[in-house]
């Protein structure tokens, strides 16, 4: 399947020690912050998901809520301009820090988003086929070796192979996940990781409501 996320992150703690922690699911915080987010929605609880699963299909979301932490996965976080994250998202977590985090192996595509206390700070997007979609705000130091060349998107002497970055947009996405939340979806094995399977996180599904006109 590769690796793919389209997921908002909210905490106003320290996110590393919290899922390090593993903690522990709040499902009456969880249900009431999905229906807050997706009022319209006709929702069916499904089976638990977990933190490697926060690329849903276009008919589920995944959301979970922690003491100072909440994650949300669904379709509307996908978008290949962080910065115009719909305002209904923003303004649900203004007191804190929001990440959006997105990415799609098949493209290589990796785009992410910062807003502290509602205000955006950084966001960036890219892919090779569409080029540098956005690029806003101060680079966060992760992202520097990456703009350097420090992680070749091509190995030394392959001069005949062409790549318009100097690193895949995709390992940036690995290294904001890292740098951002303490894990990884794929790269190096890092036993100090947390276990992704050990954060559980609600699952919805997405029904249709048949309109009928009498």
């Amino acid at each position: 399947m590769g690796a793919k996320t389209w997921m908002l992150v909210y905490s106003k703690g320290d996110i590393k020690k919290i899922l390090a922690g593993v903690p522990e699911l709040d499902r009456d915080a969880t249900t009431a912050m999905v229906r807050q987010l997706f009022p319209s929605e006709k929702l069916q609880l499904l089976e638990d998901g977990d933190l490697s699963l926060t690329c849903p299909p276009d008919d589920e979301i995944v959301v979970g809520c922690y003491p100072d932490l909440v994650i949300v996965a669904a379709k509307e976080f996908g978008i290949d301009y962080p910065s115009k994250l719909p305002s209904n998202f923003i303004n649900a977590f203004s007191d804190g820090v929001l990440y959006l985090h997105a990415m799609h192996s098949v493209v290589d595509w990796f785009g992410f988003g910062v807003w502290t206390n509602g205000t955006l700070q950084r966001s960036l997007s890219l892919s090779p086929d569409s080029g540098v979609l956005e690029d806003i705000g101060t680079r966060h130091a992760f992202e520097s070796p990456y703009w350097a060349g420090s992680h070749p998107a091509i190995d030394p002497g392959d001069d005949d192979i062409e790549y318009p970055f100097a690193f895949h947009p995709l390992e940036l996405g690995e290294a904001a996940l890292q740098a951002f939340f303490g894990y990884q979806l794929e790269g190096a094995f890092d036993p100090s990781q947390i276990e992704l399977e050990r954060i559980h996180l609600m699952l919805f599904k997405r029904k249709k409501v048949w309109w009928k006109f009498s």
